[in-house]
């Protein structure tokens, strides 16, 4: 430490105003994380500046007026040293007042600097604090000092004669009165209202409490080798083991990091000179202590020094800057140094730290202009040119050029397209809208409900709120991370999936007590999933499977059969595709319990609602324009979504639901052939009744009970229902024991249970949230009271009737860590969630077994 002195016992025994030694009682809930880790610093005898730490309780009293005793604070230091003080609050990331250094200097201590450093360290020292008063605590203009241009002491000079013009007042000489001045100015800007919102913004609660840590100054000036830097052992972008930082001779704080030319190397480097050639046993000991305290204080830390005469002093340690990779390497390489446990490996990263690992990021120090603003639905981000229909999105990508797929809201006609864009933009849409799931589901960035922009499809034009006009072929970006669109193509960061996400995601398996299944609706999903090493598929929406080109049409003219037979005859044709989906869903997932839900979409949603596409359609059933228009127009429903669609298709034209079911025992059939043993489950949609049940079951033995014999092979599967309405939930006593499971789907029950279509919410859900209707969007963050409670009375009524009913969720939600918790609670055994969700998924469900033990 600097000077020795004796310890006072008016701070030393005061919790409020207290020497940072190893045994004093500083916590960082009471005195904040900059004393706590100073504390630890002199707990390991490093060379750490004599500190007085202030508590949150003391910094308080001192915004009302009522300073600590300021000659006690001051007597704690040697004779003339200078003092510095910084912001002490309880994360460092919540920020605080700027540090303000060389407290103490007048015209007494300038004449014994000089004496001992030099005229010009001395002076330097001085005019920094002087202005630094001025501006950070008598709250100048900086603009005072820009008429100030003597040289050398006649600088200084008028530099006070500024400072004393403007406040007609002599510049303070008293130490006390100036430390006094300097604790009132930093504890008054905490409570300032730009720095609460500040605060607030990154996390913090509205009463945080700010400490504040009074350290003797390793002054970085004067003779021999003199300066200050930062260091650490690893990259703070990739997490890699590399010491970096930056080291600047005659400097103090942290003035290397501010770009200055003159900034040296740390190690020796042939491009430059480095510190380590100026000072070759201050950068051992730097090195030898930064090592001491990643092993000591189990982070990876950034060590702020100084360095006086050649002799080394540790100022601070604060916990590395990290990218979303760097934050994953780093806790999995101190787990493998067995300095913490894999255990708090995993509870050190944040489920969003790993959203935003799999997608490809903006680069956080990019310039963004923001066009417009919507619900980030599918996070990542990507930058491509304006298309306005899903045909020129399949013509750009053809051509490879990126393109941005905007629609005013997408539909199943548009799943070709969104494949083959880059990012989608939507006028309307909530979290769960069509545009959203997909986009989740195949990893395609997604801000849906971006209302404050115009979409005038009729001339293709974007308009912004400023009136800015983006057409056809212009590049913009959309955020789905943020849900902010921006004009241009700013810097990215590309997604990073290396050896150590794979360990994180083997130790986060290790601790899971619930299963992660994968949404996925083709053959590449399910391949997503199976890197991802999801445990199944639990929700296979096959009516995917149908807008595929070459199936559509097929699908149309089923739609216009007119009897039975037809129908059968129609979707005879497609039986062998739906047998090659199957197929491959069955090979990929290697024996992985496979989870396909029945047919579920109105059947209009395959007919075309233009007159061009009717027309068109037409022409391909070879039918009068006359006919096809009225077929439809037959077809249509006052609220489609909850019409002719689920089970109640599958009861009124149970021809579909048959052909679907023999795709699926043939296809198993023929995977069970190659020694992969299949087990399908299939699921009944929108179930509200015992009844529909029993006639889907009934139908489905047959064809069954029909394979069977046709190929002589038998096999097994499950049966079950998605439990979507209210109805189906309170009934669960009465539908479980026809079924192997019930699986949950909290989109459509949180829509039916509030009464809300999740196509329109987004509209107005912000306001909402804002005025307390809702504490959170419901498509977003479960409902665990009111839907919950459907919930969970589905799954006792569910289970006391049919105890072995397997039970889970594949809405949407079951990507939430907070849904997640619900359902482990609940009892449910597994959730389901899209492909891109499942490591964040795993993850979260690991903390919470581990927070349950812990």
């Amino acid at each position: 430490m600097l000077h020795p002195h004796n310890l006072g016992a008016a701070v030393q025994n005061n919790p409020d105003t207290t020497l940072v030694t190893a045994q004093a009682p500083i916590t960082a809930e009471t005195h904040g994380g900059r004393a706590k880790c100073l504390q630890r610093l002199v707990r390991l005898e490093l060379p750490v500046p004599r500190t007085v730490a202030l508590s949150f309780d003391a910094v308080k009293r001192i915004a009302r007026g009522e300073l600590p005793d300021i000659r006690a604070i001051v007597s704690q230091f040697p004779d003339g040293a200078l003092l510095c003080v910084r912001p002490s609050s309880e994360d460092p990331d919540w920020g605080g007042p700027g540090a303000i250094l060389n407290i103490g200097m007048n015209e007494v201590r300038f004449a014994a600097l000089k004496e001992r450093l030099g005229e010009t360290a001395a002076r330097a020292i001085y005019t920094r604090f002087v202005q630094s008063y001025a501006v950070d605590v008598a709250r100048l203009d900086p603009d005072v000092f820009e008429d100030v241009h003597g040289e050398g002491c006649e600088g200084l000079r008028e530099a006070l004669r500024a400072y004393e013009n403007e406040l007609e007042e002599p510049f303070p000489a008293d130490p006390s009165a100036q430390l006094a001045a300097v604790l009132k100015s930093m504890a008054r800007a905490w409570d300032g209202t730009s720095a609460r919102l500040l605060r607030q913004a990154k996390g913090a609660p509205a009463d945080a409490g700010l400490g504040l840590v009074v350290q003797e100054m390793a002054l970085g000036l004067g003779q021999g080798e003199c300066g200050s830097g930062v260091l650490q052992l690893v990259d703070g972008d990739t997490g890699l083991p590399q010491i970096t930082g930056r080291y600047l001779s005659q400097s103090q704080g942290r003035d290397a990091l501010e770009g200055d030319a003159a900034a040296l190397y740390l190690r020796r480097d042939p491009r430059g000179a480095s510190l380590e050639d100026l000072a070759p046993e201050a950068f051992q000991d730097l090195q030898a202590h930064a090592a001491l305290m990643r092993a000591k204080l189990r982070e990876e830390m950034q060590v702020e020094f100084a360095i006086e005469n050649g002799a080394l002093h540790i100022l601070d340690g604060v916990r590395v800057a990290r990218s979303s990779q760097a934050a994953v390497r780093i806790a999995v390489q101190l787990a493998d140094d067995q300095i913490i446990s894999r255990a708090e490996a995993l509870m050190r990263i944040q489920p969003r730290t790993l959203s935003e690992l799999l997608h490809r990021q903006i680069s956080p120090n990019a310039k963004r202009d923001i066009i417009g603003r919507g619900i980030a639905a599918s996070p990542g981000a990507a930058t491509g040119q304006i298309v306005f229909t899903a045909a020129e999105a399949q013509a750009s990508a053809a051509r490879g050029d990126p393109c941005i797929l905007v629609r005013r809201e997408t539909s199943p006609e548009d799943i070709r397209g969104m494949h083959a864009a880059h990012a989608v933009l939507t006028e309307r849409g909530g979290i769960t809208s069509h545009a959203a799931v997909i986009g989740r589901g195949i990893g395609l960035p997604c801000v849906v409900g971006a209302s404050n922009m115009r979409f005038i499809l009729s001339k293709n034009q974007l308009v912004t709120k400023d009136g800015r006009v983006f057409t056809t072929g212009e590049v913009i970006t959309v955020d789905g991370t943020s849900g902010e669109v921006l004009a241009g193509a700013p810097k990215m960061r590309e997604a990073a999936l290396d050896e150590s996400f794979r360990k994180l995601m083997d130790w986060a398996t290790e601790f899971c007590d619930i299963g992660i299944r994968a949404n996925a609706d083709t053959p590449a999903d399910a391949q997503t999933a199976r890197n991802f090493n999801a445990q199944g598929i639990g929700l296979c929406r096959t009516e995917h499977m149908f807008f595929e080109a070459g199936r559509l049409t097929v699908m149309r003219e089923m739609i216009f059969a007119e009897t039975s037979e037809d129908r059968r005859a129609v979707l005879e044709r497609l039986l062998p595709m739906q047998r090659e989906d199957f197929t491959q869903l069955f090979r990929i997932m290697e024996g992985q319990p496979v989870c396909i839900r029945l047919f579920d979409p109105p059947l209009h949603e395959f007919l075309p609602s233009d007159r061009v596409g009717q027309r068109e359609l037409a022409e391909a059933l070879d039918l009068p324009l006359s006919d096809v228009t009225r077929r439809i127009d037959a077809m249509s429903e006052y609220n489609p979504m909850l019409g002719l669609r689920g089970v109640r298709l599958g009861v009124t034209v149970p021809e579909i639901y048959e052909m679907q079911a023999r795709a699926i025992f043939e296809a198993t059939i023929e995977v069970n052939s190659t020694g992969t043993a299949v087990v399908p489950e299939i699921m009944i949609p929108l179930v509200s009744a015992r009844r529909e049940v029993e006639l889907v079951k009934t139908s489905i033995d047959a064809v069954a009970a029909a394979v069977r014999t046709e190929r002589d092979q038998a096999f097994d599967y499950r049966l079950g229902v998605m439990v979507e309405t209210p109805r189906a939930a309170l009934r669960a006593a009465e539908i479980a024991p026809h079924c192997a499971f019930l699986s949950f789907g909290t989109n459509d029950l949180t829509q039916m249970t509030y009464g809300l279509s999740r196509d329109d919410a987004g509209r107005f859900m912000s306001d909402y949230v804002q005025q307390g209707v809702f504490p959170e969007d419901p498509f977003h963050v479960l409902d665990t009271d009111g839907v919950g409670e459907l919930l969970k009375v589905g799954a006792e009524r569910g289970r006391a009737a049919q105890p072995g009913v397997t039970l889970s969720i594949c809405g949407e939600h079951g990507g939430n860590p907070e849904s997640i918790a619900f359902c482990r609670d609940a009892g449910f055994d597994y959730v389901s969630c899209s492909p891109f969700r499942v490591p964040v998924a795993r993850l979260a469900a690991a903390q919470l077994a581990i927070g349950a033990v812990m």
